[in-house]
């Protein structure tokens, strides 16, 4: 039986692995880096496999960034005798709140709020006050072309914030249900402070309809000008990193373990 110290170097470097991978597009590219690592070679997914692979070799393509597959050929392979497969697979995907397409929310109050959305089935109660961070694909007008980047803003720029214990009543708090549209819009900051450092924002069709700090804090990340910015795939994810934890190190504590740990 494998013991705990023996499993420890593995489950290190899994945590590395699902805390650098908070969305779809980083799960992959990282997921392709350690192939590379690993003697994969990589293969263009639109073009022909014919006479690029060998008995021995090892492959792995991508395909929209969101999705990779990895194989290896068995060394004795004979094309002409019968010969089968084995296949395990997962997803890159998990529950997030995501960034909508129309990312500037409406309010009356102070607080500005990022407009998102529930995606996938979710523990939404678990996303309350948390610190919150920005991660996903953008992309961006280069001349007369459009580049796709891969942005992981690894700052608490957002938080789902319960209400204080001394504002509702003890039966308002035991009747409390999570409204996915009301309540898990997070704060991203207030008015009048975003107000007074605000900049002149292009109002075309686009970003009239996308919240001006958030086109802001991508830019300074990606280093482009926000108006190069033509659209994004963006997520929240929980900033705390995956962790080995209990009493004899046996745990290992993190989001995303049911699609990641495949990888």
């Amino acid at each position: 039986m494998t013991t705990v110290a023996e499993c420890l170097p593995l489950a290190r470097k899994a945590c590395d692995y699902l805390t650098a991978s908070p969305d779809p597009y980083h799960a992959v590219n990282n997921a392709a880096t350690k192939l590379r690592v690993a003697g994969f070679e990589c293969l263009q997914a639109r073009k022909p496999f014919a006479g690029k692979m060998r008995p021995g070799g090892k492959y792995y393509y991508t395909q929209d960034d969101t999705a990779i597959v990895a194989f290896t050929i068995g060394t004795q392979l004979d094309v002409d005798r019968p010969y089968g497969f084995k296949i395990i697979a997962g997803h890159t995907d998990s529950p997030n709140l995501r960034v909508k397409p129309r990312s500037k929310r409406t309010s009356a109050g102070e607080c500005v709020q990022l407009a998102v959305e529930c995606y996938g089935g979710g523990l939404w109660h678990t996303w309350f006050d948390r610190d919150l961070g920005v991660s996903g694909k953008v992309l961006v007008r280069n001349g007369s072309s459009i580049e796709s980047k891969f942005v992981l803003i690894e700052l608490p720029v957002a938080r789902v914030s319960n209400l204080a214990i001394h504002l509702a009543t003890a039966d308002e708090r035991a009747a409390f249900r999570v409204n996915k549209e009301d309540h898990l819009q997070p704060i991203i900051g207030t008015k009048s402070v975003l107000e007074e450092e605000a900049k002149e924002q292009l109002q075309d069709g686009w970003t009239e309809f996308q919240e001006p700090e958030l086109l802001s804090l991508i830019s300074a990340e990606l280093g482009v000008e926000a108006k190069c910015i033509v659209d994004f795939d963006l997520c929240l994810f929980d900033m705390q990193p995956a962790a080995i934890a209990g009493i004899k190190s046996e745990f290992v504590h993190s989001g995303r373990l049911d699609n990641l740990a495949t990888w």
